[in-house]
């Protein structure tokens, strides 16, 4: 191949910027952090598929390098770090960007009252007035008209969070209540959500990737639901992925920590939680709250932490429906042990009564009461299927020319040839 026609071949994979006449090589990200623990970009950095290494290094297919500007990650500081955010600010930065934005957004009002703040990043320098701490919060309104996306990781910047329990002093609040219902940004879209505490890993990079392949014109709009959240990651709830689950439609709840049975009575609240972290794990598809015989505290929904407090108390709700699950399951767990126990035998094992196992002694027979059960098992099982049972009149028909064959003497067979 030609370098022309390389060069050709590449450039038709190099996406464009539905706000740019040319290619797409980079996007500029600006992450961050009003009232958080950090816990979010803790988590984002250990995410596996994809990576953040993978994100800075454009190595997905389609998508441009992302320049991270992150003031835990990046190399630069002071002056130089801010440099871009003011490039940014007044639309002298040469490249689209997008807004990550961690933590909840403090009402910076309040602490302005007293001459100080809640949370800031780089300094304001004025004649006469010297250096003054930047807000963060100010940061967010000056960027967000101009990007191309306003992206909120974790449940503090979703929904609030924490900082925004009822009782805080600081006026927190999500990034979508601070931008306000109206707000859209350069590329005509609401807030997106990320909501976890601290949320999946690789649900904040693949939702960063999903994104840009829309942004730069290499693929559609990814699926939100109507709080602006991935639909692909929090369209169901914990209970329904969760490893714990089956225990309770069977009517097995535990009763104290470390028994591997549904944990609803001890205060989780799975059955309505919307959450993927049982079927992905925290980070590189490890732990998970209910994986590791945790409860689910709601702390990805909306009305966290105020709504499921008291935490480890079981849930109302569930008084009625696990009284029914009990009454149900009973039936339902006999029917599935004795499932269980009559598949779980080969032939040789029933013929002999006996399981030739040197791990345990294991009862290799049915009494008369499962054999009865078993023996309407097995006709149900086998209704309107054309299917004879194992050792019928009929297998053995089709079987006998075989065994008839085998039954003969070498000297037959070689008479044969």
């Amino acid at each position: 191949m030609t370098e022309t026609a390389e060069t050709t071949r590449q450039e038709a994979y190099r996406p464009t910027f539905t706000l740019d006449e040319g290619p797409l090589d980079e996007v500029h990200a600006f992450w961050l952090a009003g009232m958080s623990c950090d816990g979010c970009t803790i988590s984002a950095a250990g995410a596996q598929n994809p990576s953040v290494e993978q994100l800075l290094n454009a190595r997905l297919p389609g998508l441009p390098r992302i320049v991270l500007h992150h003031p835990v990650l990046s190399v630069t500081a002071g002056k130089d770090f801010m440099q871009a955010h003011h490039a940014a600010k007044a639309g002298k930065l040469g490249a689209p960007y997008v807004v990550l934005f961690e933590g909840s957004v403090p009402d910076e009002r309040i602490a302005g009252e007293f001459g100080g703040y809640w949370s800031a990043m780089g300094a304001d320098e004025r004649e006469g007035a010297g250096k003054q701490p930047i807000p963060t919060a100010q940061w967010l309104h000056d960027l967000a008209p101009g990007a191309a996306a306003v992206i909120a990781v974790g449940t503090c910047a979703t929904w609030g969070g924490i900082p925004a329990a009822i009782g805080n002093v600081t006026g927190a609040m999500s990034v979508m209540d601070f931008l306000g219902e109206e707000y859209l940004s350069a590329l005509g879209l609401p807030p997106i959500n990320i909501p976890g505490c601290a949320p999946v890993g690789d649900n904040t990079t693949e939702t960063i990737a999903a994104v840009l392949m829309f942004l730069a014109g290499f693929g559609p709009l990814p699926e939100f639901d109507e709080l602006g959240r991935p639909a692909w990651l929090f369209g169901e709830t914990v209970h329904r992925r969760c490893v714990l689950a089956g225990n309770y439609e069977e009517g097995k709840f535990a009763e104290s920590y470390g028994e591997r049975k549904c944990l609803v009575e001890l205060g989780c609240w799975g059955p309505v939680v919307q959450c993927n972290i049982v079927s992905r794990g925290a980070n590189g598809h490890m732990g998970g709250c209910m994986n590791t015989g945790g409860i689910c505290i709601g702390c990805t929904m909306p009305g966290f932490p105020d709504a499921f407090a008291p935490f480890y108390k079981r849930p109302p709700g569930s008084l009625m429906s696990t009284t029914l699950s009990r009454t149900t399951g009973s039936f339902v767990d006999y029917l599935r042990q004795f499932t269980l126990k009559s598949r779980n035998r080969t032939r040789r094992w029933k013929r002999d009564n006996a399981v030739p196992s040197g791990w345990a002694k294991v009862d290799g027979g049915l009494n008369p009461a499962e054999r009865m059960v078993g023996g309407v098992y097995e006709f149900l099982k086998r209704r309107r299927t054309g299917f004879s049972a194992a050792g019928s009149h009929r297998q053995r028909a089709y079987q006998n020319p075989s065994h008839a064959y085998i039954r003969k003497s070498p000297h037959d067979h070689e008479v044969e040839r």
